[in-house]
C-alpha cells in the first residue's frame, strides 16, 4: 500500500498500461528540414510531367522523331509512372519509406541523365518510362514518409497544405522552366536539371528523414501488376499504331484487344488474389467509381489539349520556348481559382456533382472553342478564353472528385485510394496522349494529301511555290489539332455525363473533412 493509503488519504489511482501504437511520438525536432526534402522531391516528380511540354518540339526536331512517335516522350513516363504507382506504394511498405525514396531519388537521377544524353528516339522513350517507374516509387512513399512524419493535427494540416501547393504549382514551374532551359541552354537541360535536384534531395534524406517500420509483412502483387500495366501499355501501343498503320490493321486491332483482355483478366485476378493490388470494393462504390472514371475522362481531354496547345504555339505561331511557358500560365491560375476559391467554399455546402458537371461542362465549352483556330495568330481572341474556361472547369472537377474519392474510406484503404486516384489521372493522360496525336496526325495527313494535290492540279504541273506548300502543310496542322481537340471535347462531355449520372453522393457535413467521415465509418464497421 502507498503512503497515502496508510494514513487514510486518497488511494493511489490504479495504473493502465498504454499501448504503444497509442503513445504520441515525440516530434521530431527537425521534422520541417524534411518536409522541404519530400516537397522537393514532390516537387521534381510534378513538374516532370509538363516540363518536357515545352521542350518536344526542339527535341523531337533534334532526334528526327515523328509525328506519331512524338507523343511517348510523354506517354512513356506518365503509362510508367500510372500503372506501377500501386505496385510502388506496396514496395515502399515492403522495403521501408526512406529507403524506398532515396532508391527512387537516385534511379530518378540516373533516369533523366540517360534522357538527356539520348542521341536517338528510342533512348529518350525508355529513360522516360524508366523516370515514371522510378517516380511510382518515389511518389507513394513521399507522401507516406509526409505521414508518418506530422502527426499533430495543426502541423499536419500545415504540412499538407504545402504538399498541396507544391503538388498544384508544379505545372506552372514546369512550364515556365521548360521555356528558359530550352530557349537558354537546350531541351536537354529540361532533364538532367534533375540530376542536382534528386542529388540535394538524397543528402537531405539521408540527414532529416526517419523511417517508422511497420508491424506486419506485406505481400506484393506481382502478376496483377504484370497483367494491370501490359494491359494498358498494350491499349496505348495500339492507339499509336493506328496513325502510320489505319484502325483496321490486324496489329492495332490485337494490340487493342489483347489490352482489353488483360485488363479483364486483372480485374478477374484482383477479385481471387490473396493481396490484391487493387482491392476491387475500393472502386465497386457508386460514388467512388464515378469519381474515378470522371477524373481519367477529363485528363484524357486535358492531356491532349496540353499537347496541341504547345506545337501549335511554337510551331504555328512561332512562339518561343519561355513564350509559350509563359501563355499557358492563365489556365494554371484559373485552375488555382476554380480549386481554391470556387470549390472549396462550395464543396461543403452542395454535392460534389453539382460541382463536377458545371466544371465537365464549361471545360468541354473551352475546347469546343479551340476547334476553330486557324494558321492565323489568335491567341487572344480563340486560345486565351478557351484556356480560361478549361482552367476553371478543370479547377472545379479536381477537388470534389478528389474529396468523393477518398470519402468513406477505411483507414487502411486509404493509401490504396490515394494511390488510384492518381492511377486513374496517369493512365488518363497516357491514353488521352496517344488516341488525340493518332486522330491528329491522321487527320492531318488526309488534309496535306488532298489540298497539295488539288493545288497541284490547279497549277496545271507547273508545280507548287515552297511558300504555297509550306502554307497548305501548317494549315494542314492546324485541321489535326482541331479535329482531335473536338474529340477531346466530346470526351469531355461524357465525362460530365459520368458524373452526373454515378455521383450522387451528398455534400459532407459541415466542418467535417472526407477523412473524417471515412474514420468515423470504419469505426462504426468495426
Amino acid at each position: 500500500m502507498s503512503d497515502a493509503s496508510q494514513e487514510g488519504g486518497p488511494a493511489t489511482p490504479p495504473r493502465t498500461t498504454t499501448p504503444s501504437w497509442a503513445t504520441p511520438a515525440k516530434p521530431d525536432p527537425r521534422r520541417w528540414w524534411g518536409l522541404v526534402v519530400i516537397a522537393i522531391a514532390q516537387l521534381m516528380v510534378v513538374l516532370d510531367a509538363t516540363i518536357v511540354n515545352i521542350a518536344l518540339p526542339s527535341a523531337q526536331r533534334d532526334l528526327g522523331m515523328s509525328d506519331a512517335n512524338r507523343q511517348w516522350v510523354i506517354t512513356a513516363y506518365t503509362l510508367a509512372f500510372g500503372g506501377l504507382l500501386l505496385l510502388g506504394g506496396r514496395i515502399a511498405d515492403l522495403v521501408g519509406r526512406k529507403k524506398t525514396f532515396m532508391i527512387g531519388l537516385v534511379g530518378f537521377a540516373v533516369a533523366s541523365g540517360l534522357g538527356g544524353a539520348a542521341t536517338g528516339s528510342g533512348l529518350l522513350f525508355g529513360a522516360r518510362a524508366l523516370q515514371g517507374a522510378f517516380g511510382a516509387l518515389l511518389a507513394p512513399s513521399a507522401l507516406s514518409l509526409l505521414t508518418t512524419t506530422f502527426t499533430i493535427g495543426k502541423e499536419r494540416s500545415k504540412a499538407f497544405g504545402i504538399y498541396g501547393a507544391i503538388a498544384g504549382g508544379g505545372a506552372a514551374i514546369g512550364l515556365i522552366a521548360g521555356g528558359l532551359l530550352t530557349e537558354y541552354l537546350n531541351w536537354r537541360w529540361c532533364l538532367y536539371v534533375n540530376v542536382p535536384i534528386a542529388v540535394i534531395a538524397f543528402l537531405g534524406a539521408a540527414v532529416f528523414l526517419h523511417d517508422k517500420p511497420e508491424r506486419g509483412r506485406v505481400h506484393l502483387d506481382i502478376p496483377g501488376a504484370v497483367l494491370g500495366c501490359g494491359g494498358l501499355v498494350a491499349i496505348v501501343y495500339g492507339c499509336s499504331e493506328a496513325e502510320p498503320r489505319g484502325w483496321g490493321d490486324g496489329l492495332v486491332i490485337g494490340l487493342l484487344a489483347g489490352g482489353v483482355a488483360l485488363l479483364a483478366v486483372f480485374g478477374w485476378w484482383q477479385s481471387r488474389a490473396p493481396h490484391p493490388l487493387l482491392p476491387l470494393h475500393i472502386v465497386r462504390d457508386r460514388n467512388r467509381g464515378g469519381a474515378f472514371l470522371t477524373m481519367a475522362l477529363a485528363v484524357i481531354a486535358m492531356f491532349g489539349m496540353f499537347l496541341f496547345m504547345t506545337y501549335y504555339l511554337q510551331t504555328v505561331l512561332g512562339y518561343s520556348p519561355v513564350r509559350t511557358g509563359m501563355a499557358f500560365l492563365p489556365m494554371v491560375a484559373a485552375i488555382v481559382i476554380g480549386s481554391t476559391q470556387i470549390s472549396a467554399r462550395l464543396l461543403h455546402r452542395i454535392p460534389p456533382r453539382f460541382l463536377m458537371v458545371p466544371g465537365a461542362l464549361l471545360a468541354a465549352a473551352g475546347l469546343f472553342t479551340l476547334r476553330y483556330l486557324t494558321a492565323e495568330p489568335a491567341y487572344v481572341s480563340h486560345v486565351l478564353p478557351a484556356m480560361l474556361l478549361v482552367g476553371l472547369g478543370m479547377g472545379l472537377i479536381f477537388m470534389p472528385v478528389m474529396a468523393t474519392a477518398t470519402s468513406g474510406v477505411a483507414p487502411h484503404d486509404s493509401g490504396v485510394t490515394s494511390a488510384t486516384v492518381n492511377t486513374a489521372q496517369q493512365v488518363g493522360g497516357s491514353i488521352g496522349t496517344a488516341l488525340l496525336n493518332t486522330i491528329a496526325t491522321s487527320a492531318s495527313a488526309v488534309f496535306i494529301a488532298d489540298h497539295l494535290a488539288d493545288a497541284a492540279r490547279k497549277g496545271g504541273g507547273l508545280g507548287l511555290t515552297p511558300a504555297v506548300r509550306d502554307q497548305i502543310v501548317k494549315n494542314g496542322v492546324v485541321h489535326g489539332f482541331n479535329v482531335a481537340i473536338g474529340v477531346a471535347s466530346a470526351i469531355m462531355l461524357l465525362a460530365a455525363l459520368v458524373a452526373g449520372l454515378l455521383v450522387n453522393g451528398r455534400a459532407p457535413k459541415q466542418g467535417r473533412s472526407p477523412a473524417a467521415d471515412g474514420a468515423e465509418s470504419a469505426d462504426a464497421a468495426v
